[in-house]
């Protein structure tokens, strides 16, 4: 590809994706990959990293090659699931399949009976896959290692390297990561990569002065009932809490359910199907709470988080940096809270902190105006975004305003209704079809 041909691909991201232009880490990134073979990114969650090695990965394959050219392995699902939803707006012609645990493992296997251009996903089922034999590497040009360090951190050592060792004819190898890597194990084979640093003091000094941050006294161990009167006094913008239990995520959001909170969950103990239904429900505004274990403080694509909750206190520094980074994020400001038990001290790496009183009139939490709705049907039964949405609008009679995000997942979907239209849709849905089919409609808690 040439280098108009690049730039034509940058103008076509920037369009596809709604965004005036790239940023200068993503700048540096790509002008870095027309040189480099190996390179390293360091910048923090949240950055637009994503975007910055999928144009230099774009720009050296060739659309419905006869082998994949490109491999990119990401720690978790809904890390793989954003990368590939960037790849396939940023581009077309190219065939893209992505791999994780939890997903149809029938569906992936019908995807790899022709090879992928671009396959990705994450590292034990990659190598599944091929130890298999239904996925070839051998001829794979480009390599990226995305959030390298979660992978290391989650133990895939073992999957990472012999996946890499597969692939005998690589030409360049692109590694991401939100932390400084001071070693990076000899298997990733990249001695002589070029370092981009974008972690920096001033962007740390930056988002401490956006993020205000206050400690909230618990009278008691069990900080259940401080938790609520927390949330009584805050406002009702997109809230996550942490615990650092997969246990107390379901105990915390059980006793919120018994108070008539609205709240969703998310940890590495829930089915695939149930975590993509939490992080649907959070992003449409549907439940204005997750409760999370660390598994949600990073590579998710969770936009206009207001406030933070630390439940639990944070097990270290980088724990802590990465929860509060899911706030105060591209220049808007955001919250914090800490509570604290009776038992227990801040780390000494918390400081500025405000002391929170909890003397104010208390409300209700308020119950989300959007509810999500379930349809079981999805791309492998030709739905489309569209024809949901003009279910909804016509048979329906919703204004667009009453519509909010739809998700299109393999073989169900999602859609984000104005919640006092929910029962008409669900007796609708008993009659209509859609698309020529009835397809069952149904709430998704």
């Amino acid at each position: 590809m040439t280098a108009s041909d690049s730039q034509q691909l940058i103008a076509q991201a920037c369009a596809r994706l709604g965004i005036d232009a790239l940023n200068a880490m993503q700048q540096a990134t790509i002008e870095t990959c027309r040189t480099a073979h190996d390179v390293i990114l360091l910048a923090p969650t949240g950055s637009g990293k994503t975007l910055a090695y999928l144009i230099p990965l774009f720009t050296r394959i060739t659309p419905q090659a006869s082998h994949t050219q490109a491999v990119v392995i990401t720690p978790t699902r809904e890390l793989a699931q954003q990368v590939e939803q960037v790849a396939r707006t940023i581009s077309s012609g190219y065939r893209i399949v992505c791999c994780y645990g939890g997903h149809s493992f029938r569906d992936e296997a019908r995807s790899l009976e022709t090879q992928p251009d671009v396959i990705l996903g994450t590292p034990g089922r990659l190598l599944d896959h091929v130890q298999r034999g239904r996925l070839s590497l051998d001829k794979v040009d480009t390599l990226i290692l995305d959030e390298f360090d979660k992978s290391l951190e989650l133990g895939f050592h073992n999957e990472m390297r012999t996946l890499i060792r597969s692939m005998q004819g690589l030409q360049m190898r692109i590694l991401t990561s939100a932390t400084d890597l001071t070693e990076i194990p000899d298997f990733v084979a990249m001695p002589q990569a070029t370092r981009l640093y974008y972690i920096d003091n001033s962007r740390k000094t930056e988002q401490k002065q956006q993020l205000t941050l206050y400690h909230v006294a618990s009278p008691e161990k069990d900080k259940l009932d401080t938790l609520y009167e927390l949330l009584s006094r805050i406002d009702d913008a997109p809230t996550l809490i942490f615990c650092n239990q997969r246990e107390s995520v379901d105990r915390v959001a059980d006793y919120l359910r018994r108070r008539r909170v609205v709240c969703a969950t998310f940890h590495g103990g829930m089915e695939q199907a149930d975590r993509e239904r939490s992080l649907c429900r959070f992003r449409n505004r549907s439940a204005n709470i997750c409760v999370a274990t660390d598994l949600a403080a990073r590579g998710l694509d969770i936009a206009n988080v207001g406030h933070v909750i630390h439940y639990h206190l944070p097990l270290d520094v980088e724990a802590y940096t990465h929860r509060n980074g899911r706030t105060a994020r591209m220049n808007a400001g955001g919250t914090a809270y800490l509570i604290v038990a009776p038992h227990e001290e801040l780390p000494l790496y918390i400081d500025d902190i405000h002391y929170l009183r909890l003397d104010t009139e208390p409300h209700t939490p308020a119950t989300p105006a959007m509810e999500t709705l379930h349809f079981a049907a999805g791309k492998r039964e030709k739905l489309s975004k569209g024809d949901i949405l003009g279910f909804l609008t016509r048979m329906c009679e919703l204004q667009a305003t009453e519509v909010g995000l739809i998700e299109v997942k393999d073989h169900y979907s999602y859609a984000a209704v104005a919640r006092n239209h929910v029962g008409n849709i669900l007796d609708k849905a008993k009659v209509e079809k859609i698309k020529g089919h009835r397809i069952k409609v149904s709430r998704a808690f």
